[in-house]
């Protein structure tokens, strides 16, 4: 086996813990599942768990960029497997390997940021009456879900894995957090202490890439339209204010949003020399890349992963990753411990689906209860750390209205 995969299951015990329920259950046997995530070695942990538990799995990327080849072409080598993903440098490439994935006609499909899903709305109707149902990994696409079901076009019941307690606040905040800056430092082999890091966003992502740039010295400015976040951000210690006024004092803009023009042209020309512009949000759209292109009288290859622009005054800007998820372009993505409760979870969820999922109407559904409870246990034991429980007597006044001080 190839020995990023062997390291990643190596490290993944809830993931394996939730494997063994699924073989044992063998809800997922003789089942088809269509997954679209990053393809990389915790990727391909949670294809062989499923695998493993009887399912037949087809398995491309969901961004053109974030593909470890090496993991894609061992993968691809498994029983039970086939691997479609490649870094792709063109969208048409990209799009095929999804349709490819389609048609195998999945009954179960987990997805990340819900291009798979909305393939299957517009292109591939044909498919749906096969769907039993999905999952959905992040925040862009739980959103885009979100409309889809506010306008009534989504048709199968998907379940908002994102939002689940065992996800969002460690995937979202730790894992972000972290695999940000492990790729900011790969494309640029910069110091952050002592520098001003702008934070677009203080959602789960935002907050963790905020809480990583001070622990490594940055000054952090928090820009938000939330204006909730707004305050917790000040509150947690960081200054806020506009993008006008913020990219002014960059050194560094990490965005994590989820929509588009974050850092805009008008921006781009405000910005000091030697600016790093880098995406933390799953699409390509924050930074004005289109906008760049056209300001800049020349570019250049600065380093593996960092492109150089130079504007008509002189000023030089360095955008990562062509914009793209510069934690798994330019790095490695989340640490495996992180993936390992976030990939259970996916795991879990399938099995839920092949059990329950043909009595769901189309809709967006909450992660059951007890399959976070069931992923933070198992955490708790991989961790070795043990928790109090409430006695009788606790419970009963817990669940008492009547008692007195």
């Amino acid at each position: 086996m190839n020995n990023k995969i062997a390291w990643a299951l190596q490290h993944m015990q809830v993931l394996n813990a939730a494997g063994e329920q699924l073989r044992k259950g063998g809800w997922l046997k003789g089942k088809k599942v269509g997954m679209a995530l990053h393809v990389e070695a915790k990727t391909a942990a949670l294809a062989i768990t499923l695998a493993n538990a009887g399912a037949s799995v087809a398995i491309t990327s969901c961004n053109p960029l974030t593909t470890d080849e090496e993991v894609a072409e061992a993968l691809g080598k498994i029983e039970g497997i086939r691997c479609y993903a490649k870094r792709f440098r063109d969208t048409g490439g990209y799009y095929e390997a999804l349709n490819k994935v389609l048609d195998i006609k999945p009954e179960i499909v987990i997805d990340d940021g819900a291009d798979l899903i909305k393939m299957l709305h517009v292109e591939r109707r044909e498919l749906l009456e096969h769907v039993i149902g999905a999952n959905e990994e992040t925040t862009t696409g739980v959103n885009r879900l979100r409309v889809m079901e506010k306008n009534g076009v989504l048709k199968i019941p998907v379940f908002d894995v994102n939002d689940a307690d065992m996800k969002h606040l460690f995937d979202n905040r730790y894992g972000t957090g972290q695999s940000t800056f492990d790729g900011i430092f790969s494309a640029t082999n910069l110091l952050i202490a002592g520098k001003t890091v702008v934070v677009a966003g203080y959602g789960w992502c935002g907050r963790g890439i905020a809480m990583r740039a001070r622990g490594l010295g940055a000054d952090v400015i928090v820009t938000e339209i939330n204006p909730v976040k707004a305050i917790e951000a000040r509150m947690d210690g960081f200054r806020v204010m506009r993008m006008k006024k913020a990219i002014r004092e960059a050194d560094f803009v990490i965005t994590a949003t989820g929509c588009n023009d974050v850092v805009s042209a008008e921006h781009i020309s405000m910005a000091k020399d030697g600016v790093v512009l880098a995406n933390a949000g799953h699409f390509d759209v924050e930074i004005a890349k289109a906008e760049l292109e056209r300001m800049a009288k020349g570019k250049r290859v600065a380093r593996a992963n960092t492109t150089e622009y130079l504007l008509p005054d002189g000023k030089r800007v360095y955008l990562l990753a062509d914009g793209r998820l510069v934690n798994l372009v330019a790095g490695q993505g989340h640490p495996v411990e992180i993936m390992d409760m976030s990939f259970a979870i996916q795991a879990l969820c399938a099995e839920r689906l092949a059990m329950q999922g043909r009595e769901l109407k189309p809709g967006v559904y909450a992660v059951p209860r007890e399959i976070d409870e069931m992923v933070a246990n198992l955490k708790l034991k991989a961790m070795g750390i043990e928790i109090d429980d409430l006695s009788e007597e606790q419970r009963r006044y817990i669940n008492s209205w009547d008692e007195g001080t």
